[in-house]
């Protein structure tokens, strides 16, 4: 974890969102003028945990300048796809309107998550673009969960490896429950890594590591990314000692390689927001 202390102040408080109340949980840093950042927390959609994802937010809000907001997204399969894309984008407006009380007046706003917290927040950008608002300044993925299908290279080695193949088995069983209908696999806001329509999207920083099944659809998004047209930078962070589950992705959020290149990247010069597409 990255040698710093972990001094971001806690508040929790509530919005409605898209189809009920919302509880989100802020970490402020010290920063004189912090960015906004809305992170969406790991749990393979099925047990999304602020509290053990909380050290690592607290050390990123500090060591990075940025305050967190933190949704606690809905469980599934109460509220399997779409709902949970639907209050990740009230979320989004809901900061947008409220920076100066979260953040800063005019504080650029960004979204981040990790794993299937990183599938909302790459969806999150293409529905903020579709949708023409809220303008994101940056997204921010850590090991992310793109492709619902399954199939990239990493994913389907790692069903014949005994140390991942539980990590693929909790991947099946979170797109099994957040997505019941097999056909919204194919669904560009459940698997961004097939979306058809990349152009127009803000700045991304993608990270992934090796020995991770998730890995190759990292790597892809990257460079479809760029190939539309876009600016991305995919990190690869040092394998881990193990990764079994959520709590060891959150290990690798609050360690110096992925903190130092999420706070390089907020800390950039702004770039001119690309333009919204024509309807």
């Amino acid at each position: 974890m990255a040698a710093l202390d972990a001094q971001a102040a806690i508040s929790e408080f509530g919005w409605a969102g898209h189809s009920g109340p919302l509880r989100l949980r802020l970490y402020r840093s010290q920063a004189p003028k912090p960015a906004l950042m809305v992170f969406f927390a790991p749990g393979g959609f099925v047990a999304p945990d602020l509290d053990e994802a909380n050290a690592c937010l607290r050390v990123m809000a500090e060591a990075c300048g940025a305050n967190i907001l933190a949704p606690y997204y809905a469980e599934v399969p109460d509220r399997a796809f779409p709902a949970p894309v639907e209050d990740a984008h009230v979320v989004l407006t809901h900061a947008m309107q409220h920076r100066p009380t979260l953040a800063a007046k005019g504080a650029r706003l960004f979204v981040a998550g990790c794993e299937a917290g990183g599938n909302l927040a790459a969806v999150s950008a293409l529905v903020c673009r579709d949708r023409l608002g809220p303008a994101l300044a940056g997204q921010v993925l850590i090991t992310p969960m793109l492709d619902a299908r399954m199939g990239c290279g990493s994913m389907r080695g790692a069903v014949h490896d005994p140390d991942q193949r539980g990590l693929v088995q909790a991947a099946e069983e979170a797109y099994r429950r957040y997505l019941p209908n097999p056909a919204d696999r194919l669904h560009p806001y459940a698997s961004p890594l097939n979306a058809r329509r990349l152009a127009d999207l803000p700045p991304a920083l993608i990270f992934h590591t090796e020995g991770d099944p998730l890995a190759d659809e990292a790597k892809a998004y990257a460079a479809q990314l760029r190939a539309a047209g876009n600016v991305a930078h995919d990190v690869a962070l040092p394998p881990p000692d193990a990764l079994r589950d959520a709590a060891d992705r959150c290990e690798l959020t609050a360690d110096d390689p992925c903190v130092l290149a999420t706070r390089d990247f907020l800390a950039r010069p702004a770039e001119p927001p690309a333009p919204f597409p024509r309807h």
